[in-house]
């Protein structure tokens, strides 16, 4: 297994890519910092976006990252390396699209999220364990958002 460094991620554009533009070199946690990067891209796609262009830039930016992340885990080592946070990039997109109308459920929005990543309960973690390749990478991301915004639903529905 390698480690990434600056030279790796300037050494192929899917490194760049799924390296998050080179958030996922933080020391500390690159899925933090991936989702805290797709926060400050939301800002200006919502300038020129509405909802649906966000959500249709989020699917290019997941099919940009199956073959971004593959590419850069076979050159690491390993199919889903710690330092590639494109898939927290591309799938809390998403979430910031439901989660636009206050601070408050941004906030929210994020520590939930952050909890299906990091603890993978049913069916992101078997969908983390069972589907290979930057397929893998991406797919329990979208997933962990998807439960994410399903709960905040949840959550509005019930506080009104």
């Amino acid at each position: 297994m390698r480690t990434p460094d600056v030279k790796f991620l300037l050494a192929h554009p899917a490194h760049f890519i799924a390296l998050g533009f080179g958030s996922g070199l933080a020391p500390r946690g690159p899925g933090t910092v991936g989702t805290l990067l797709a926060v400050a891209l939301y800002a200006p796609l919502a300038l020129v976006l509405d909802a649906n262009g966000i959500l249709v830039v989020s699917v290019v930016f997941f099919l940009i990252g199956i073959w971004a992340c593959a590419r850069t885990g076979r050159a690491l080592g390993v199919s889903d390396h710690g330092a590639m946070n494109w898939d927290e990039v591309v799938a809390f997109l998403p979430v910031l699209v439901w989660a636009r109308q206050s601070p408050a459920w941004v906030i929210l929005g994020f520590v939930v999220f952050r909890f299906f990543d990091i603890v993978k309960p049913p069916p992101i973690g078997w969908i983390d364990r069972t589907v290979g390749g930057g397929l893998g990478v991406m797919l329990d991301d979208v997933v962990a958002a998807a439960c994410t915004v399903g709960l905040l639903a949840l959550v509005r529905y019930v506080i009104g």
